[in-house]
């Protein structure tokens, strides 16, 4: 799924806030946007392995609930809801595509990596790959959610938040194309720095 996705998807989570400690709901949802977001960050370095733990980022969240609850504060709160939105973000991968240049083509048995049980889950391909238009339907129903939830001091990020989503979602396929054309431009000496994923039909 896009990481547009996850982030709406932290943030419509995070919206209990609002009803049970709303002087929270600020920071709780911009954390739960920026947890949401943070593990696509290794996109380049080991994707969905080397910033997803889907096990330890739910223990996380869990011991940073607890301590919220405890010692409510806005460092306790947005630490809670950075970790629960990033464990969302691990486990949702595995209903998603594989991690195969063409995810669309169903090749690879890839998810997200579990840590815990040292071995890579599988997709389960609800949301066929990142940017299919289940993903964009998705995203917007979950921006539909925000803006329910939210003031509309929010309306705008949650806009671009959803329309980066389109954006994403219409392009996703012919950056592919692109990709490859930048690929076969580099020197054999950076290849090595590029993602296997993107030189899989060089090697």
């Amino acid at each position: 799924m896009m990481a547009t996705t996850h982030a709406l998807a932290g943030m419509a989570l995070a919206g209990v806030t609002v009803a049970i400690a709303p002087a929270y709901a600020p920071v709780a949802v911009a954390a739960a946007g920026v947890g949401g977001a943070f593990p696509d960050l290794d996109l380049y370095a080991d994707h969905r392995k080397t910033l997803h733990f889907p096990t330890y980022y739910a223990v996380l969240a869990a011991a940073f609930a607890v301590v919220a609850l405890l010692v409510p504060g806005p460092l306790t709160v947005g630490l809670a809801w950075f970790f629960v939105a990033a464990a969302l973000h691990s486990a949702m991968d595995a209903f998603g595509g594989g991690l195969e240049l063409r995810p669309w083509h169903a090749t690879s048995e890839r998810a997200v990596y579990d840590h815990y049980r040292d071995r890579w889950l599988r997709p389960r391909r609800w949301i066929r790959y990142d940017g299919a238009p289940e993903d964009l339907a998705l995203a917007v129903g979950l921006g539909l959610v925000c803006l329910a939830i939210y003031p509309n001091s929010m309306d705008l990020v949650i806009a671009a938040i959803v329309g980066i989503s389109a954006v994403y979602a219409l392009f996703r396929k012919p950056m592919v194309w692109i990709a490859e054309r930048l690929v076969d431009l580099l020197p054999a000496t950076l290849l090595e720095h590029v993602p296997e994923r993107f030189t899989e039909d060089l090697r």
